[in-house]
């Protein structure tokens, strides 16, 4: 497998993923902070800000620390580059659902959460998608398998965390049956799609 400057990092073409990467990763926390510490935002009010600002953040980080484990493993002269427009494309779903929750977009513009399962799952599991390639999987339907069925099993544990976070208390609970239907299979067809990009690519 080749390695070019965009996919390690090192170099003046491969910073630009690296330096992408932690902005998105610095962005998302800076609202958190904001949502959890300054009073008076109602559009943050009940949707347990206080939770996501520890868990976001190690959920954000969680694949790189994987790899990085994974990498301290082999020997020195033979450790992969770090693929930061893989862990790029994983980290960003948070920043947009957070940035949508800044901007009270989820209230504000009726399609917004239904818009964000679909796209936010694409970004996630196209990231995970190109960190599956690298190990060249084959079939190629089972790459795109192996895709899809991540992405769906991270969407119905995305939908049991907000049950647990708010929903089970919160006001939405009369209508949470239907839209965690719909955000699963919005979840899921985005997993699919990102699967169709990294096997075609």
């Amino acid at each position: 497998m080749t390695t070019n400057a965009a996919d390690t990092g090192r170099g003046p073409a491969g910073r630009g993923p690296a330096l992408a990467t932690g902005a998105v990763l610095g962005l998302t926390v800076l609202q958190l902070a904001v949502a959890s510490f300054v009073p008076g935002l109602e559009q943050f009010e009940g949707k347990a800000f206080g939770a996501r600002l520890l868990a976001y953040p190690a959920m954000m980080l969680l694949v790189p620390a994987l790899w990085w484990l994974a990498a301290r493993r082999r020997p020195a002269g033979d450790r992969p580059h770090a693929p930061w427009a893989a862990f790029g494309w994983v980290m960003l779903p948070f920043l947009v659902d957070v940035t949508g929750n800044t901007l009270d977009l989820y209230d504000r513009v009726w399609w917004w959460d239904d818009a964000n399962h679909l796209v936010n799952w694409f970004f996630l599991s196209l990231g995970l998608g190109l960190l599956m390639a690298r190990a060249d999987v084959r079939p190629r339907w089972a790459l795109w398998l192996a895709v899809t069925g991540t992405g769906a099993a991270l969407a119905i544990g995305w939908e049991l965390g907000e049950w647990w976070t708010f929903i089970r208390h919160g006001t939405e609970l009369g209508t949470a049956y239907t839209d965690t239907l719909g955000d699963e299979a919005l979840g899921t067809l985005g997993a699919a799609l990102a699967g169709l990009v990294v096997v075609r690519r």
